[in-house]
């Protein structure tokens, strides 16, 4: 997955190229340190929307729109482009023009039109009244053919994205009257020929854009992934269809995907086993771990005025749910949770409730700041943290504060779930 950042407070706003894998597709890893790994030098000098392709000798081209602020009136006629043997390096960036219309050129995408022999980069910009997609055709990314309207249903839309499977050809996209996600069918890649292809009904209704649309590696299941502005920013939802070539998406929910920290208007592109493990090799994964609730799995494990509770995501300051897994300060067969804001501070229960607090280098504080992880009491999939001191109590949340039960197998299977995390990026 490629993206950019931005948190509901702006903490984590960074427009350049971030990173992150996933073997499922669904649990996705931050690369770098979900730093950026590349960072344009020419234009607005900050990127949106990236996009990376796979071209037909294997190695990839990276584009983005170029940063457009807050600003959505703004004309900017260009885009950013890199090239990419493995995506553990950048270069040769340019930034490439594709009109000279005085509008905005977003989110740029590519594709493979094998009838033609060339690339279509397709994008949103505005003529007359009406915003639409466009496209230009490349044999290589470095010199562009003119402009020629790609898609226009008649209405304003935003965000495409082409998905090619037995032998027909879907666009997705926003729909800017109505505010739903839809996806059009066509035979053919050629402009205008997806302009009544309309099939499906509006997936979602509200503040969700940049539709992405992806198949498993092994099978026969697609996923829709939608970025929300609205109500919280930097927040993806998902889908999943059996049959991409029918009406039916069914939504996941935040138990079945973790996107990746504050991640917006992703990108996703399949790679090998092989090259996954290279990109780990490469930028490392996160030094630190978010924690999610297994009953109310859109909550995170946090610190909030040194008391720990589970809260919904996203949220600022982001940081605040982010925990490095240390040794147990008073057994390295357990672990303990070091604040990556405040670490000089580690989670620790005192009168059984769980709070943010600095090593006073005493037995009793690592003894209290010790957790042994377990099979999760609601599912052995996911985990559950036994006191090391008090070991017949464990982690859990109540009325989202985060304390230490007597807890077992046989305890009710509300108060396990309650007990029940899962450990994550």
């Amino acid at each position: 997955m490629a993206y950019f950042t931005e948190s509901p407070g702006r903490v984590a706003d960074n427009y350049g190229l971030h990173l992150a894998v996933s073997p499922d597709g669904l649990n996705w890893t931050p690369l770098n340190q979900n730093r950026p790994v590349a960072t344009p030098t020419a234009g607005t000098r900050g990127l949106r929307d990236p996009y990376v392709l796979r071209k037909q000798d294997g190695t990839f081209v990276v584009l983005a729109t170029d940063l457009y602020g807050t600003d959505f009136t703004q004309q900017n006629q260009y885009i950013h482009a890199w090239d990419s043997t493995d995506l553990r390096g950048f270069t040769g960036y340019r930034r490439l023009k594709m009109h000279s219309m005085p509008t905005h050129t977003w989110a740029p995408e590519a594709f493979w039109d094998a009838a033609r022999g060339q690339y279509g980069i397709i994008y949103s910009a505005r003529s007359g009244n009406r915003d639409a997609f466009y496209v230009n055709y490349t044999a290589d990314f470095q010199t562009v053919g003119a402009p020629q309207l790609f898609f226009d249903p008649g209405f304003n839309v935003l965000d495409a994205t082409v998905h090619s499977h037995g032998g027909m050809h879907y666009l997705y996209y926003k729909n800017m009257d109505d505010g739903r996600l839809y996806g059009a069918r066509s035979a053919t890649l050629s402009p205008r020929s997806f302009d009544r292809g309309t099939y499906t009904g509006g997936v979602v209704n509200g503040g969700i854009e940049a539709p992405i649309v992806v198949k498993a590696n092994d099978r026969d299941e697609w996923f829709l992934w939608g970025d929300s502005f609205a109500p919280n920013n930097g927040e993806l939802y998902a889908w999943r269809s059996g049959d991409i070539r029918g009406d039916g998406w069914s939504p996941l929910t935040k138990a079945q995907y973790t996107q990746p920290l504050n991640a917006k208007h992703p990108t996703i592109t399949p790679i090998t086993a092989a090259e996954h493990a290279n990109l780990l090799a490469r930028w490392g994964a996160p030094e630190w771990n978010r924690i999610k609730s297994y009953n109310f799995p859109d909550h995170l494990v946090r610190h909030a005025g040194y008391a720990a509770r589970i809260d919904p995501y996203p949220f600022d300051p982001y940081a605040d749910s982010q925990w490095r897994l240390v040794p147990g300060l008073a057994d390295p067969a357990g672990v303990s949770f070091r604040s990556v804001n405040y670490p000089d501070r580690y989670l620790r229960h005192s009168g059984y409730t769980l709070v943010l607090a600095a090593d006073d280098g005493s037995p009793t504080f690592a003894a209290d700041a010790t957790f042994h992880r377990t099979a999760g009491l609601a599912d052995p999939a996911w985990t559950s943290f036994r006191s090391h001191n008090f070991p017949d109590r464990y982690v859990r949340h109540a009325g989202y504060v985060l304390r230490i039960d007597q807890l077992s197998s046989g305890s009710a299977a509300s108060a396990r779930q309650d007990a029940t995390f899962q450990i994550g990026h």
